[in-house]
């Protein structure tokens, strides 16, 4: 009797120990294989965990997707809501590293970088890119009556709300986190006392500044002409009199590629055409870069 239950308990033991060492190779063993070392894996916003699981399995990066299922079920993974994002998934991990690292929401940022935009619609078709937001949104956001009051701009000067640079942003980055982030960095940028001081040296706002040099970025391709055609349209502002700026014509007429400026376009009926109208236009005629605004500064 004594060597029978000896000898169950012997079993028992043998068996949970080949249960245990299944569950550490679950949780412990490489499961992730990738060839090329990384694999960016994204969540759309709203995923579910099945969604996740699907997107892991169509993507064959993982050895074993049931030992990973098992894994994320025991680390509660499978209960709580799912973080979007991009992820960059390294090849070895085991399934608790991968867990991990989804369940956590340590996403990789990326990177996104404008400049050269002409118009707000160029503006989002560029920011949108690489993230999860598509253009056509961000645009009926933008334009709502409601952002443009909170933000401080209308349709014509919202584009100079952005400081043409590149930035960092979690792939799942909101409209509104979006555009907090970007009038922070505007902030931040004619925070800048020098930039400030030569401002009210020219009795100028930060929107005619950003106004007058996108003028001057379309009207020489040469950097160091820039200072002095600013000067130019300057002394113009200040005298009372039209800034008659061919690129301002172009944008008038709309014709974007035209490369010479004739009488009859000189006659465009728009506030954006400077040969009719005093002053600035009522917005830029394109995003310049900040060594534009600074030359005009």
């Amino acid at each position: 009797m004594k060597k029978i239950i000896l000898g169950i308990l012997a079993l028992v033991l043998f068996i949970g120990a080949i249960v245990a060492y299944k569950g550490y190779s679950y949780i412990f063993s490489p499961n992730v294989s990738i060839s090329q070392g990384e694999h960016t894996l994204l969540i759309p916003s709203g995923s579910s965990y099945d969604d996740v699981l699907s997107i892991i399995d169509t993507s064959n990066i993982v050895d074993d997707i049931g030992s990973f299922a098992k894994v994320a079920a025991w680390m509660s993974y499978q209960k709580e809501k799912v973080p979007a994002g991009k992820y960059q998934i390294k090849n070895g991990w085991s399934n608790k590293e991968l867990v991990g690292v989804l369940r956590s929401g340590r996403q990789a940022p990326v990177k996104i970088t404008y400049n050269q935009c002409r118009t707000i619609y160029n503006l989002a078709a560029r920011i949108t890119q690489g993230i999860e937001l598509d253009s056509a949104s961000l645009i009926d956001h933008l334009l709502l009556p409601s952002t443009l009051e909170e933000v401080g701009y209308n349709e014509n000067t919202i584009i100079t709300m952005f400081i043409p640079n590149t930035y960092e942003v979690y792939w799942n980055i909101t409209k509104e986190e979006l555009i907090s982030k970007m009038k922070k960095e505007h902030k931040l940028f004619w925070s800048n006392t020098d930039r400030q001081a030569k401002l009210k040296a020219l009795d100028l706002n930060e929107i005619e500044l950003y106004t007058l040099a996108s003028i001057v970025e379309k009207e020489t391709l040469a950097p160091s002409e820039r200072k002095k055609v600013a000067g130019l349209y300057i002394n113009r502002l200040q005298r009372g009199m039209k800034l008659e700026a061919d690129p301002t014509v172009v944008f008038a007429t709309g014709l974007f590629e035209l490369r010479r400026v004739r009488f009859k376009h000189l006659e465009v009926d728009s506030p954006f055409n400077t040969y009719r109208n005093l002053g600035l236009p009522p917005g830029p005629i394109f995003m310049p870069d900040i060594s534009t605004m600074d030359a005009t500064l």
